[in-house]
Parts: structure tokens; sequence; C-alpha cells
């Protein structure tokens, strides 16, 4: 009944999903038929060639010909170097859909996880918050503040990734090193670096939540490089991060805000309580930012809140 008040109402709606129907499954069955195909005479090809070797090796009396290799496993047969290195690095070797699957959402999570675990996401939110103090709406751009604030990340980084080139990539690059060695070892500046800008309140607050076992010493230096695990590290220093930028928002806002409140009150008493007074305010804002030098100043705020 369903579909017959359907085709009377819109025959073009019913007439249109039938054809996408059976062309689906004629799809699904020409696919499934050349794959059954392609693997068949894959295994045929196989077999022959199988044959054909076992021919010239008999006639040949057992002799190997010049270009033969000796001893080749049966697991090196048909793998590549890029499988090995992906199946070394996170165990994958993208040979199954699943792994494929796994390998594409880590390269897309990938940009996300190195932004949290260095200094850019300080420096975006804290330039959020000027753009939202100085009530510039889209001034400056998405891009240019995205822009700035990997630049700025390059340049704090830098020693940090100078020292994982030096101690980790080039010994891996000259064979010194395996990849897991090296993986280890470049983990190391890193971890350092996070621990600096991460509090021990914060600290606590993740090793108490992975019920994880503190020394009866506490939390020493040596504790918290040697033992403590990334996966308490890094949230420690996100959550570090996140409340720092709110302070440094906090402490942005404050002298905008004295200028709303003047050139509000200030409309207020002139009686021209229909005029915005966010149209009176941003160019004083802009001004006293520019005669402040509040570019250098919010930059060298920026660099100086890290520790080294």
């Amino acid at each position: 009944m369903l579909l017959k008040r359907l085709f009377e109402t819109d025959k073009k709606l019913v007439l249109k999903f039938c054809v996408s129907l059976f062309l689906t499954i004629l799809f699904t069955f020409v696919f499934v038929g050349t794959t059954a195909y392609a693997q068949a005479n894959g295994d045929e090809n196989n077999t022959s060639v199988t044959d054909s070797q076992d021919n010239e090796e008999n006639s040949n009396g057992g002799a190997l010909n010049s270009g033969d290799y000796l001893d080749t496993p049966e697991s090196n047969v048909g793998s590549s170097p890029t499988a090995s290195v992906l199946q070394e690095l996170i165990g994958v070797d993208a040979s199954q859909p699943l792994e494929v699957i796994i390998l594409l959402t880590l390269i897309a999570l990938l940009p996300s996880l190195l932004m949290m675990v260095t200094c850019f996401a300080r420096i975006v939110i804290v330039l959020g918050f000027l753009r939202s103090a100085m009530q510039t709406q889209n001034t400056p751009p998405n891009m240019v503040i995205t822009g700035l604030a990997l630049f700025l990340t390059l340049f704090i980084m830098a020693p940090v990734f100078a020292e994982m080139n030096e101690i980790a990539y080039q010994p891996y690059v000259n064979e010194e090193l395996t990849l897991e060695e090296a993986l280890d070892k470049a983990s190391v500046p890193l971890k350092t670096f996070m621990l600096k800008q991460t509090s021990n309140d914060d600290l606590e607050f993740f090793v108490k939540l992975s019920n994880t076992e503190v020394p009866e010493e506490g939390m020493t230096d040596e504790y918290k490089e040697n033992e403590l695990p990334l996966t308490t590290i890094i949230p420690a220093f996100m959550i570090g991060e996140l409340k720092r930028a709110f302070q440094m928002g906090f402490m942005i806002f404050l002298p905008f805000l004295v200028i709303d409140i003047v050139v509000g009150s200030t409309l207020m008493s002139m009686g021209m309580m229909m005029l915005p007074p966010a149209m009176i305010s941003m160019p004083f804002k802009i001004l006293v930012f520019v005669l402040a030098d509040g570019w250098n100043l919010m930059i060298s705020s920026i660099v100086a809140s890290y520790n080294w």
C-alpha cells in the first residue's frame, strides 16, 4: 500500500530509485565476478610459472643460472620496503583494508597530535582572544592568525627540533640506531619541553586518574622524565596550555574593557543612546594598540611565557 501511494504521488522518484538500485546490484555482480576471475587467472599463472621453474631446474640438473637468488624466504616474496617501514613504525603494513583505514586515520590525526604537543594551541588561543577583545571581527583573518601561530611555534620549538634531529634522526639516517631506539631518543627532548611547561598539580591530577603508583619521595624530576609515560604527560600539558592561554586572554581583555567602559559612559552622559558603543570604541582600541607597539608586546609576552 505504501509503495502504491508513493508511486501514485511521485512516479519520477520511484523510477529513479528503481534504476539506481538496479545499477548498484549490476555493478556489484560485475565487480565480484571480475575479482573472482582475476584471482582464478592469477592462481593459474602462478601454478604455470612454478611448474616452468621446476622444469627448468630439472632440465639443468638442479643447477642455478646467473641472476638466481639463494635462500629467499617466502615471507619476503611480494613485500615492499614501504610496507616493512610501516610495519616497524606503527605495526601496520597496509596490506589489509582495515589496516589501510587505520593508517589513513593516523595520517589525518597527525597534524592535530603535533599541534597538541607544541606551543601552537596557546598561541592560537591568545591571538584569538586579542582579536575578540579589539572587536575587529575577522581582522586579522583566520589564515593570518594560523600562519603567525605556526611560525611562532617553529621559532619557539627550534631548539627542541634541533636536539631531536641531533640525537635521534641523524643517528637513524646513519644506521646507528634502529627505528624504535630513534623514536625513544626523539621523545626525550619533547617530554622535557612539555614537563617544563606543566605544573605538578596537573601532573598529579592525571596520575591519580590513571591509577599510577607514585614513589614515597614524591614526583621528582627523575621520576617524571623516566617513569611517566607520554599518555599522562600530554593531557596534563594540554590542560596547562589552556589554563595559561585563558589567563593571558583575561589580561588582554582588561585594557580594552576599560576603553569600552569609558566610551559607553561618555555616550550615555551625552545622551547618545542609539549610537553603538562598539563603533566608537573600536578605533580607539586600534589606536591604543598601535601606539603601544602591541604586536611586539604580544609576541614577546608569548615567547617569554615558556620556560626553558
